[in-house]
């Protein structure tokens, strides 16, 4: 019986169908919104004792469905450490986690607990359409992105190296160490240019001019490949092709 109770359960709880399904859903979408904002008037100042205990209940209501979502999920899920290693298990975990936490740790020394309660907003992904196709675009460039990534690590380490050659022995105090240069790196590359740190010797002027010409382009190489992998996306999903396991 509690087999047949979870494969009924299943679709309902995992992919939304049906008028259940849907309601489910929906609900789960507005308890998530109203804990964010309720986490955000936590923190006016002044707040009466009564409001303050109020937004209290409020929060052990929240994280008391979303307990009960989370073990449901846990139950009807297929493949069930899967589900509890998969990006959704992670983040539905790291949505309950610190309340449990602050209710067996002095709350004074993990404050920053309180941080992780803004993984709900994560929730919210599985029940938007276009957000799971950028996934699925994320899953079908992965390769291209992993190399992407590599080459681009590998290009910020090569112009730490480079200006911290060509602008130590001017600017002692400003790079001091190769860590200095990454800095700068990343401001250049990403052509964010924020002014603080420049070079002055010639050849620092015409390395960081050959830097900036690649950021151009290393800026431009993942909005191609994420275009390129949504259209592919849109075209599986758009064929009825099955989205990725939301426990995967």
């Amino acid at each position: 019986m509690a087999d047949a109770l979870r494969v009924r359960l299943r679709p309902i709880i995992e992919d939304g169908e049906g008028t259940a399904g849907r309601l489910f859903a929906v609900v789960i979408q507005l308890l998530i919104i109203a804990s964010l904002v309720t986490f955000a008037v936590e923190t006016l100042p002044d707040l009466s004792p009564s409001t303050r205990w109020g937004l209290r209940l409020a929060e052990i209501g929240f994280v008391s469905v979303f307990t009960i979502e989370y073990l449901l999920r846990l139950w009807v899920a297929e493949r069930r450490w899967r589900f509890v290693f998969s990006f959704f298990g992670i983040i539905d975990l790291l949505a309950i986690l610190p309340f449990y936490l602050r209710l067996t740790v002095d709350l004074r020394s993990v404050r920053v607990l309180r941080l992780l309660r803004l993984f709900r907003i994560f929730k919210l992904v599985r029940y938007n359409d276009a957000v799971r196709r950028f996934r699925l675009a994320l899953q079908l460039a992965r390769e291209e992105l992993i190399l992407y990534l590599t080459s681009t690590l590998l290009m910020l380490y090569l112009c730490a190296v480079g200006i911290f050659h060509f602008e130590s022995a001017a600017q002692p105090d400003v790079f001091v160490s190769v860590f200095d240069g990454m800095w700068w790196a990343v401001a250049s590359l990403t052509t964010v240019g924020y002014g603080d740190v420049v070079p002055i010797t010639v050849g620092g002027k015409i390395f960081t001019f050959v830097m900036l010409m690649l950021g151009l382009s290393i800026v431009a190489v993942p909005a191609g490949l994420i275009s390129s992998a949504l259209s592919r996306a849109r075209a599986l999903l758009g064929d009825g092709a099955e989205p990725p396991d939301q426990s995967s």
